[in-house]
């Protein structure tokens, strides 16, 4: 069995089972080893039977704490609806089994001081047998309350000595669909290790040696059911190593080959009429310095010797859409195609229409062409057939500019917007689409200059580090949970005035063990609040496309006043009416996540406003969110939050999601970030096309992650 053998071919996974692993991602036994646990858990510390109540508060009023609402009185004692607990209790009762709607309900009474408990098993009549008077047992289950009473239903059972072993251990929390329980995904999981040899480890060992990395089955077999937090460490640590050792290797071959492609395409001289020159002196505004440096090395490269190979990488705001155009305006007036892949429809629909808008203006008769997913077969063929029609085309698209029947005429330079939402792979399928075309790719994640070298070392880099002077800085506050109701009038002042507003929550709902805002319920607790005539929506990842795209587009167009969203809208439309984004959970989120989320409004010409809500007393969090609150500069802020973080945390919501990266974050892990570039630019020194003998089996893995990159496009 290898790791590319079907799914399918382990034992009792069945078409529909197997479907429901698809919908995760997961096609192959090498997939399911790569779908890591999200987060971990560790059994609950045992609680007499006496101290569970305290679990639950007082039965105290609102009122007589002094609350002024319910809800802010909940909200400041906590008081849960149940809780996950080990309750130790000494059986007293034999348990009692009755019949009930076709099966047999045993239930066990438990009394301790003035705790009562009814637990209660369906279909388990042994347990009469199993549960002793006189023994102790730990019961593990939810527990609810109602009255005096506590109740848990078909607690697991445990004898003391038994769950005590257990609570050093760390138990893995997996994605799941609808359909897919949690202990089948692990004995799936369990099975692959086992079927599959990884006893052969590609990585040299005097490199395992050097920098003190575990053996790649020690390490999957520990990410998945690690032994304890040291194993996981390890594994943790080795995984992030393979991941920026491969991708840097990866984009270093890249590099290896488009060293070797000459220009062959030729650019009208800069001294000629250009069209772009016009729609610069004819905007309704002046490119800031750092834009007009970035352009002239574009055109530079573009009437070069080599085929280009730059990013641009430029904060939030700064005007890198603008670039693109007239990038492409230089390909079009040349006879040429050009390509701008973006990742998200309702980014790519932007531009078109961005584009659309701005060639009318400057009266430029220049084809543009849309090509997304969600368009329709009849839409599609059009789109094919205009692009072989008009040599000289702007095409904007998403994935979907590099599937096989997206064939080009005259393909002269490809850019891509958000770099990092593109693996090396995809790149390369685009750059390939044409006779080996420029390449350019955007990026306004604001990675520290020392972090972009290692990740983009294939690429030029160029980088626009002025914001137009035409926007006023977004002005940010950070405000605890309690200042909530204060938020909400401010949103609604706002939106009387015509401005619209985002509210971003870390989770789409509501999450077992998660103490954070979800978007569906905080969306319905928000209408509470708001008038009725203000129009709020809910926006997150897990919904389908075109429910997405006709939500951004109602938002817009102001038909929708509140959008609440994960950060799905980080990389999303430009709405300039937008004037505030509250960020409930701030805490959770890396400070580069939270620029980016800012960024999105601050478009316009009035004032933008941005309010981070730190629901945590920590220290830690407050001094991180305060490099936020003080500043506007991306790369400044990226910086110092590589600063704060130190080797980072295990759990919890990945701080930067940037790549293609299941584990590494490149903030967290900048010591194994560079520590894989050493290795792998050492490696390429020697072998540049690893064709050695003895590199054969990083060649292979090498290949291996190249085919995951071309089969999977995570948009």
């Amino acid at each position: 069995m290898e790791r590319t053998s079907s799914i399918g071919t382990l034992k009792g996974i069945g078409a529909k089972t197997e479907q429901l692993f698809h919908n995760l991602g997961v096609y192959t036994i090498g997939d399911i080893l790569l779908h890591y646990p999200k987060d971990y858990d560790r059994l609950p510390t045992i609680t007499p039977l006496a101290e569970l109540p305290e679990f639950f508060g007082s039965q105290t009023s609102a009122q007589e704490a002094g609350a002024d609402t319910t809800e802010d009185y909940n909200s400041s004692v906590r008081r849960p609806v149940e809780v996950t607990a080990a309750v130790a209790a000494r059986i007293d009762k034999t348990p009692f089994v009755r019949a009930a709607r076709n099966m047999q309900v045993t239930t066990l009474a438990l009394q301790e001081g003035n705790a009562k408990a009814e637990l209660v098993w369906f279909r388990m009549p042994y347990l009469r047998n199993t549960l002793k008077v006189g023994e102790w047992f730990v019961f593990l289950g939810k527990v609810t309350r109602k009255g005096r009473i506590l109740h848990m239903e078909q607690p697991q059972i445990y004898s003391p000595e038994k769950y005590q072993s257990m609570q050093d251990c760390l138990w893995p929390s997996y994605p799941l669909t609808a359909g897919l329980k949690k202990n089948k995904l692990s004995q799936t999981i369990r099975q692959a290790l086992e079927e599959l040899d990884l006893s052969v480890d590609y990585l040299p060992e005097e490199i395992r040696a050097k920098h003190g990395l575990a053996e790649y089955n020690y390490a999957l077999a520990n990410i998945h059911f690690p032994e304890n937090e040291t194993a996981l460490a390890q594994a943790r640590k080795r995984l992030i190593f393979d991941e920026f050792f491969q991708f840097i290797l990866a984009a270093g071959m890249q590099k290896e080959q488009m060293e070797e492609v000459w220009n062959t395409f030729t650019f009208l001289p800069l001294e000629e009429a250009l069209w772009a020159d016009q729609v610069m002196e004819e905007l309704p505004y002046h490119l800031t310095g750092a834009q007009k440096r970035t352009l002239t090395e574009i055109r530079q490269d573009l009437r070069g010797k080599k085929v280009m190979q730059r990013l641009v990488q430029g904060d939030v705001g700064s005007g890198k859409t603008i670039i693109a155009f007239l990038a492409m305006l230089d390909a079009a007036q040349a006879g040429y195609q050009s390509a701008l892949m973006a990742p998200t429809e309702v980014l790519a629909m932007q531009h078109f229409q961005n584009f659309t808008e701005m060639c009318d203006s400057f009266s430029l008769r220049i084809p543009l062409i849309l090509l997304t997913g969600s368009l329709t077969a009849k839409e599609k063929r059009r789109a094919y057939e205009r692009m072989q029609l008009y040599p000289n085309a702007m095409v904007i698209g998403t994935h979907a500019l590099i599937q096989e029947r997206a064939i080009y005429d005259n393909l002269a330079l490809v850019i891509t917007d958000e770099q990092h939402r593109f693996g090396v792979k995809q790149r390369e399928s685009l750059f390939l689409k044409g006779g080996q075309p420029h390449v350019l790719v955007m990026s306004a994640t604001p990675i520290p200059r020392t972090l972009a070298i290692i990740l983009y070392g294939d690429l030029d880099i160029s980088v626009i580090d002025e914001v137009p002077a035409r926007r006023l800085p977004v002005k940010s506050c950070v405000v605890g949970k309690k200042s909530r109701n204060a938020s909400y009038e401010f949103l609604r002042k706002e939106i009387a005035k015509g401005h619209q507003a985002y509210v971003i929550c870390p989770l789409v709902e509501e999450s077992e063990g998660l103490e954070a805002e979800n978007v569906t319920e905080y969306a319905e607790k928000l209408k509470q609040h708001l008038p009725a005539d203000i129009v709020i929506e809910c926006l997150h990842g897990k919904m389908k496309s075109g429910r997405k795209n006709l939500i951004m587009e109602q938002f817009a167009r102001n038909e929708i006043q509140v959008l609440v969203s994960t950060t799905v809208i980080e990389v999303g439309v430009n709405v300039p009416n937008a004037t505030v984004m509250m960020i409930e959970d701030a805490q959770r989120f890396g400070l580069a996540q939270l620029h980016q989320l800012r960024g999105r409004v601050g478009r316009g010409s009035e004032q933008s406003y941005c309010i981070m809500v730190n629901t945590t007393d920590s220290d830690k969090a407050k001094k991180r969110l305060e490099i936020l609150n003080k500043s506007n500069d991306g790369f400044f802020i990226a910086g110092e939050d590589l600063k704060l973080r130190g080797p980072g945390d295990f759990f919890g919501i990945r701080q930067s999601g940037l790549l293609e990266f299941r584990l590494g974050d490149i903030y967290q892990n900048a010591d194994l970030l560079k520590m894989a570039s050493e290795e792998a630019n050492l490696l390429l020194q020697e072998d540049r096309k690893l064709a050695y003998p003895k590199h054969a089996k990083i060649h292979a893995e090498l290949g291996y992650y190249l085919d995951r990159q071309s089969e999977t496009v995570n948009l």
